[in-house]
């Protein structure tokens, strides 16, 4: 494992739902780097929920905040594994900061009905789809946003396909890809 070793970061992006934080975590105590989440780093650093800063301030404020903060994150830590959010590396040209030489980035990806059937079990925890009624509807949202996204998240140094796999099996294909 030469080259996890000589990774500075690993970066985690894909859509949300798709586990960014759950592998992060996973793959954190299995290669013994510390884990960010960079939407928790984002709340303690603002001092509120993603949910209160989107309706306190807008989205255009919160893009602006997690391109400031994911730049901060990046040059005052080394060797960790980050989780970003499924908007991230569309905004600001955050792809290209995630894509610098010291990062290594991870497109987790995963089929647009498995991500709406897990999003729309947990739609009143995520602004931008709490008000989706349907899980029809929300097939519609998440392939049309998947497919506006994928141009980003196809950026990434290596995609790794999560469905049907489990936590084990998709940080094991990780760690696979990077030794």
């Amino acid at each position: 494992m030469l080259l996890i070793k000589e990774l500075m970061n690993i970066i985690l992006l894909g859509y949300m739902g798709v586990g960014k934080s759950l592998i992060g975590k996973q793959l954190s105590d299995l290669l013994n780097q510390n884990f960010i989440d960079l939407d928790a780093y984002i709340e303690k650093k603002e001092g509120k929920s993603i949910r209160n800063i989107f309706s306190d301030s807008g989205d255009i404020y919160f893009r602006k905040v997690e391109s400031k903060l994911l730049k901060d994150c990046l040059s005052n830590n080394k060797n960790i594994i980050l989780s970003v959010g499924g908007g991230t590396p569309c905004y600001y040209n955050n792809i290209s900061l995630i894509n610098s030489s010291k990062n290594f980035s991870i497109y987790l990806k995963n089929s647009n009905i498995e991500l709406s059937k897990r999003l729309f079990k947990i739609k009143n925890n995520r602004p931008l789809i709490s008000n989706i009624e349907s899980e029809d509807k929300m097939i519609e949202f998440v392939s049309k946003h998947l497919f506006e996204r994928e141009f980003y998240y196809n950026q990434a140094s290596i995609k790794i396909n999560c469905e049907g796999k489990d936590l084990n099996a998709i940080c094991s294909s990780i760690i696979s890809s990077l030794s």
